[in-house]
């Protein structure tokens, strides 16, 4: 489909998007994608790991290429596809998913987190590393501050510091994670270091699978 009738989808879709606290998971899963400097190869990873100890369970990627341009908002509509694919290619099914990207902090409600959410019907939330939309006050220095995203008069999301005197990250729900759960666990995932430990590890399996088959 072309992006106008791409984000037409997307606003279809985004009734079905469902928010609720998220009961403790046993195996949360990262979920990223590389992509070649020049021409339309892509990587997707899958990092699960276990939960609380971080240990990892099972991994798996997929390569190909895509055919969708890169549109901002729209990305769900290039990574998905592949993204699939390397969920598919896993041993163990997680109780959650966090994507390096968006879910209800999107112009249409409906970013990567929905949209994964809703294809697989396992809960999903998205952290990134900068903001897409919305706007938010100063978020204290300290571990665990947290500041309303907010776009209008609606939150969309929450800037979350994740380790003290470093530029925070912002969450937002995507399916069937409430944004109290979200940034509740984004917390527990990064214990040291300012991203995820599920994101920080799909995002190396992802840039590794990408060289290899550049190679």
């Amino acid at each position: 489909m072309d992006p106008l009738e791409a984000a037409a989808w997307q606003t279809r879709l985004r009734d079905l998007v469902r928010l609720a606290p998220l009961p403790m998971p046993s195996l949360v899963a990262g979920v990223d994608v590389a992509y070649a400097i020049a021409g339309s190869l892509v990587a997707a990873a899958v990092a699960v790991l276990s939960f609380p100890s971080l240990a990892v369970v099972a991994s798996a990627t997929a390569v190909g290429e895509t055919s969708f341009p890169y549109v901002p908002g729209l990305l769900a509509f290039r990574e998905l596809p592949l993204a699939g694919r390397a969920l598919a290619g896993l041993s163990v099914t997680p109780d959650v998913l966090v994507c390096d990207g968006y879910g209800v902090a999107h112009p249409r409600r409906f970013g990567l987190a929905c949209h994964l959410g809703l294809l697989t019907g396992i809960p999903c939330f998205g952290v990134a590393k900068t903001t897409f939309i919305g706007t938010h006050s100063t978020v204290d220095v300290a571990r665990g501050s947290v500041a309303d995203l907010v776009d209008g008069s609606e939150v969309i999301g929450a800037a979350v510091r994740t380790q003290p005197g470093v530029k925070p990250v912002y969450v937002s729900a995507g399916h069937l994670v409430d944004l109290p759960s979200a940034v509740a666990l984004t917390l527990r995932l990064s214990p040291r270091y300012r991203l995820p430990e599920t994101t920080r590890l799909a995002d190396r399996l992802s840039r590794d699978a990408l060289q290899e088959a550049l190679q």
